[in-house]
């Protein structure tokens, strides 16, 4: 069973809303090495980059956790792409590796 199911009977025995949401899937070894690279490259980025691009970089690495799901994680990774993208030359190894770890993900 997927997606949120919810049972109303009569206004008795009702359970509400009942989120049947898988836990997102374990990181292999290779996903979160990249993940940590990442994040490393970003933090070395960081102090360079205009304040509103460092708390978007911070919103954005805040979303990479372990626990992040599938679709949520592509779309943190292509934000922060975008952010290494816009200051060129000076982002290129996060871009690289954003690129890489996407690629590990299936997107």
């Amino acid at each position: 069973m997927s997606g949120d199911t919810v049972n109303m009977y009569d206004g008795q025995h009702n359970t509400g809303i009942v989120h049947n949401h898988a836990p997102a899937p374990a990181l292999t070894p290779e996903q979160a090495e990249a993940l940590a690279v990442v994040r490393s490259l970003a933090a070395a980025l960081r102090g360079q980059l205009p304040e509103a691009d460092r708390e978007a970089l911070d919103a954005g690495l805040a979303g990479l956790g372990e626990a992040a799901a599938g679709t949520d994680r592509r779309r943190t990774l292509f934000a922060i792409a975008g952010i290494a993208a816009t200051v060129g030359a000076l982002g290129q190894p996060l871009l690289d590796s954003v690129r890489a770890a996407l690629e590990l993900f299936g997107a």
